[in-house]
């Protein structure tokens, strides 16, 4: 796939997804939305692929979910709930890979483009990108299996900061949590990336895949309770005056002041 808001590309042993909406920050757009299935597809059927990077192009890895349709205001819990369960999993089919997945954290992570990022394996990131769970920051319960995710990832102390708080970290402060593998200036980014995807893919690729295949099934019972719970509360979450407040902040950069309504 080489044109297109996602774009697939093999070299070796070594498959390459890219977002590519880089005008929008790698926003999880419609567009995006529907291509990024097909684009793990095709990674999945080639048999030779041993490792695989996900980057974004641009400035951004990914600037997360697209909360246009929030603005409306819609408060029906029930079409809320049908909207998301129709978007996440296009995106979380990237768990189903059955290769060792590593995320080239180029600029900012935001909400469900970091929850994007900790679906890989391993996560090398620029020093300085900005990453964040800020759901709570516009009202609304994490989705895109965050809670599994970050708890995979890092301690619950530290994942508490993240969704407590909201607060955006950089690629440095995420290596001191355990969030990512390695942070590196912007300019040894790819390389880096590129190094150890080459280090994995010289590997046995049926060791790989068996490995790949025990640590996804070790994790299958919290992805589906956090999968099953954020599809319940975070509708709910959706349909509260709090997040049409938290909208408005954001449009105005100010913080938000929440009712709890």
């Amino acid at each position: 796939m080489t044109d297109g808001p996602v774009l697939v590309t093999v070299e070796g042993h070594i498959a390459t997804l890219t977002l590519n909406v880089p005008d929008k920050r790698n926003a999880m757009s419609e567009e995006m939305t529907d291509a990024f299935p097909e684009a793990v597809a095709s990674i999945a059927a080639q048999p030779d692929v041993r490792a695989v990077i996900v980057t974004g192009n641009g400035t951004s890895f990914c600037a997360g979910g697209d909360l246009d349709f929030l603005h409306t205001g819609d408060r029906n819990v029930v079409a809320l709930r049908e909207k998301m369960t129709t978007f996440y999993p296009k995106f979380l089919t990237l768990l189903d890979l059955d290769v060792p997945t590593i995320a080239a954290i180029n600029g900012p992570a935001i909400g469900a483009g970091l929850c994007l990022a900790l679906m890989c394996d391993m996560r090398v990131a620029d020093q300085d990108a900005p990453m964040g769970m800020t759901f709570v920051r516009i009202g609304i319960h994490p989705g895109m299996m965050a809670t599994a995710l970050a708890l995979r990832a890092v301690s619950h102390t530290w994942a508490a900061e993240l969704f407590y708080t909201g607060r955006i970290v950089t690629g440095a402060e995420a290596l001191h949590m355990g969030l990512v593998n390695r942070a590196v200036p912007k300019d040894r980014l790819m390389a880096e990336t590129q190094a150890l995807a080459e280090q994995v893919a010289a590997n046995g690729p049926i060791a790989l895949r068996y490995v790949k295949q025990g640590m996804k099934e070790l994790f299958r019972d919290a992805a589906e309770k956090a999968s099953a719970w954020e599809g319940y509360a975070q509708p709910v979450t959706m349909a509260t005056e709090d997040v049409q407040e938290g909208l408005k902040a954001v449009r105005e950069r100010r913080p938000g002041n929440f009712q709890g309504r």
